[in-house]
């Protein structure tokens, strides 16, 4: 099996836009991608505008990163630009050695494992639609290749579903996103989620950026590129671990993914929060960019 080594930069810049001025609240930023054996971090830099009278970081109760900013005066704009470099590697064709009790599903998951998983495994969206969606996925009767029912539940959101763009905030239900045969990679994640979730399996959202090596390809193959946050997510499997599933693109494996939050929910996920002080219609809008792009150093084979 071959791996490659990618060196890559990675720009986001979030500009807030005010008709009068407005105070600042807290601000908590999740732009620093989480390091592992597959991410190496090489540079990375935060500039906010106006300058933040504190910057701190912290580790949330997911590991995650975050930057908190606190201001004071007031301004008709906010900016944050991050900007980080990375060695990504990756490798085309993944294996996953599971455990011999978890390779066929239905399995049990080992007694030191459950405990830590309760979370990982209770539905935040209960209903049988999405329930009966995943379940076309099982042989009645017998049991299932675990890796082959993931993907194919991966594949079938990508190959039955329409990816669309929806900048609003939020998330729609799983049932919604079901009917509507919809949604945008965030919506996509938390419905792939609820549907292994209902089977049994441990799952958690994902999100961060997505490396598109070639933008130059059809309207469809550039539904999830670049131009802002990508989002999917990881099934725990014993013997493997956490395994990325990314039904927007139907991909299995962390390749070209850059992870920057894990969290039971989209909601303890989110990039960018924080608050004005102001009236409501002060906000005139939120304008985000993200590229990702592969540094000119070639990538280094192993």
């Amino acid at each position: 099996m071959t791996t490659g080594t990618r060196p890559l930069t990675v720009r986001h810049v979030t500009l807030y836009r005010y008709s009068q001025p407005v105070g600042l609240g807290e601000h908590r930023m999740m732009f620093r991608p989480r390091e592992s054996h597959d991410v190496r971090l090489v540079r990375t830099r935060l500039d906010i505008s106006p300058q933040p009278s504190s910057l701190r970081w912290v580790h949330d109760v997911f590991d995650n990163s975050v930057a908190i900013a606190t201001f004071e005066g007031t301004t008709t704009t906010l900016r944050f630009a991050s900007t980080v470099t990375l060695e990504l590697t990756h490798t085309p064709v993944p294996h996953y050695s599971l455990e011999p009790s978890a390779q066929q599903f239905p399995f049990v998951y080992p007694d030191e494992d459950a405990p830590d998983l309760v979370r990982a495994r209770i539905r935040h969206y209960p209903g049988d639609e999405v329930s009966r969606w995943a379940a076309q996925f099982l042989p009645f009767p017998g049991s299932i290749d675990t890796m082959a029912l993931l993907s194919a539940i991966t594949f079938g959101i990508r190959h039955d579903f329409t990816y669309v763009r929806r900048p609003e905030k939020g998330v729609q239900r799983p049932e919604d996103t079901l009917r509507q045969r919809s949604g945008s990679c965030r919506d996509f994640a938390i419905f792939m989620m609820e549907a292994v979730r209902s089977l049994g399996f441990a799952a958690r959202f994902v999100s961060g950026y997505i490396f598109v090596p070639d933008d130059s390809g059809t309207a469809d193959d550039a539904t999830a590129a670049g131009g802002a946050t990508h989002a999917w997510m990881q099934v725990y499997l014993p013997g493997a671990g956490w395994i990325d599933f990314d039904p927007t693109n139907d991909t299995v494996g962390s390749r070209d993914l850059i992870r920057v939050a894990v969290a039971w929910d989209h909601g303890q996920a989110l990039p960018l929060w924080g608050s004005y002080i102001g009236p409501a219609s002060a906000c005139l809008g939120m304008d985000v960019a993200v590229s990702v792009t592969e540094d000119a150093r070639p990538a280094v084979a192993t």
